[in-house]
């Protein structure tokens, strides 16, 4: 099956974020952009206020994430809670290396980055969206819905396929609630501009998706990706 193709099933349209199909499969489900974002929810789904996403900063002792790219970097806050399974994989992996040298290789403005393929490591393009760790992960899903800056794991049309590949919301996609497991979100760092509104790492986001791109959403220009875990707060 060819990548980034819109999978329709009977009765009813789910827009798939394409990821980490298992290794015999080769097969990447995508988004349409249009059915998945959105600019209206319900009160249960409404993005946090400024004053709401600065209490959600890391708490002393804490692990996060460390998501360097030439573009800045991204703090991201783990839900420990909501999705054990899919956090402590994402560390395992950060901790090991696993992500460093992968690419953000499909990035959609008005909706997502997205990256941690190890293929993407190559200069091969055209297998970007199809690899993965060799295993995968089931799914947690959770009441936390896609609204801007939330982590989530990218997978095919499996719900139980996420293995490395995760993505980050850069506009409310609430289509993908229930669909995929939020794991995360970027929370502020402390390097923000007094007064600011949203996290350092939300600009850094932005500057990634709107980037030229090739007919498939990959860069034209390979944009690396170095993550670590790290303990708040940062030295």
């Amino acid at each position: 099956m060819k990548k980034r193709t819109l999978l329709i099933l009977v009765g009813l349209l789910f827009a798939l974020v394409g990821c980490d199909p298992k290794p015999e499969t080769k097969t990447d489900a995508t988004p349409d952009p249009k059915t998945t974002t959105s600019t209206t929810a319900t009160p249960s789904e409404l993005k946090l206020s400024t004053s709401e996403l600065r209490d959600q900063k890391p708490l002393d002792g804490e692990e996060v994430a460390v998501l360097e790219t030439k573009f800045g970097r991204i703090i991201l806050r783990f839900f420990e809670d909501k999705a054990p399974n899919h956090v402590k994989n994402f560390k395992d992996l950060a901790k090991k290396g696993f992500y460093d040298g992968t690419t953000f290789h499909r990035v959609i403005p008005g909706f997502m980055i997205q990256g941690g393929d190890p293929n993407s490591k190559n200069a091969d393009r055209a297998d970007d969206g199809q690899g993965g760790p060799g295993y995968s992960v089931n799914a947690e899903f959770s009441e936390i819905s896609h609204v801007r800056g939330v982590l989530s794991m990218a997978r095919s049309t499996d719900p139980n396929s996420a293995g490395s590949q995760f993505f980050i919301c850069v506009a409310n996609s609430f289509s993908l609630d229930t669909q995929y497991t939020a794991f995360g979100r970027v929370v502020f760092d402390g390097t923000e501009k007094e007064g600011a509104e949203e996290p350092a790492g939300l600009a850094v986001a932005d500057k990634i998706v709107n980037q030229p791109r090739d007919k498939s959403d990959n860069p034209n220009q390979k944009i690396e990706m170095k993550v670590k875990i790290m303990t708040w707060p940062l030295k």
